[in-house]
């Protein structure tokens, strides 16, 4: 098997780590059982890394009527639409688990017309595509469209905020050319 790097920039040992960060990156490993390469890579600059973490878990740990498998669906539509496959792997297996469901972050990376997603999913994903590639066009009737589906303003701001912070992310990915774990391929495919 070839080792592949995970990323074209330096990725620091997690013992040489800030003592926040290091915290960090062991928790996530003894939850999930591996340390996801966004981790590692993002590790080479801290402060970037602390920025960055802070905005993700104010954006898709939240309560609230958009759920948490509903934020990673607009995660991996755009994702697909800006050619990001560490975050269209990476977030694809968190949406299968956190939806439940083992067919929903493919039917929603390669057509979320085509998905089996209620009507107020697929305005939300319209309206994050949106934000994703052409968000000087927002108006008016996208907002009234997006209301006329129960989102309220609130709604909105997390939908255009999560669409816009992983257009970043999904710039950032492809730059640094951050390769998915191999473990998020096979995450939430069978019970």
């Amino acid at each position: 098997m070839i080792s592949h790097a995970i990323s074209r920039f330096p990725v620091p040992k997690i013992s040489d780590l800030p003592e926040d960060i290091r915290s960090r990156i062991l928790a996530v490993q003894e939850k999930s059982g591996f340390v996801p390469n966004v981790f590692l890579t993002l590790a080479h600059r801290p402060d970037e890394f602390r920025a960055f973490f802070a905005y993700h878990d104010a954006l898709m740990d939240k309560p609230g009527p958009i759920s948490k498998a509903e934020r990673e669906m607009i995660v991996v539509a755009t994702s697909n639409a800006n050619q990001c496959q560490y975050c269209v792997v990476a977030h694809g297996a968190i949406l299968r688990v956190r939806a439940k469901n083992p067919l929903i972050a493919d039917q929603i990376a390669i057509n979320y017309r085509k998905a089996d997603i209620t009507e107020r999913q697929r305005a939300m994903l319209d309206f994050a595509m949106k934000v994703s590639a052409r968000a000087f066009e927002v108006g008016e009737a996208d907002i009234v469209a997006l209301k006329s589906h129960g989102f309220t303003d609130e709604d909105i701001w997390d939908i255009a905020a999560i669409a816009a912070f992983f257009g970043m992310s999904n710039r950032l990915a492809n730059v640094t050319s951050m390769r998915p774990n191999d473990e998020f391929y096979m995450m939430g495919r069978s019970s």
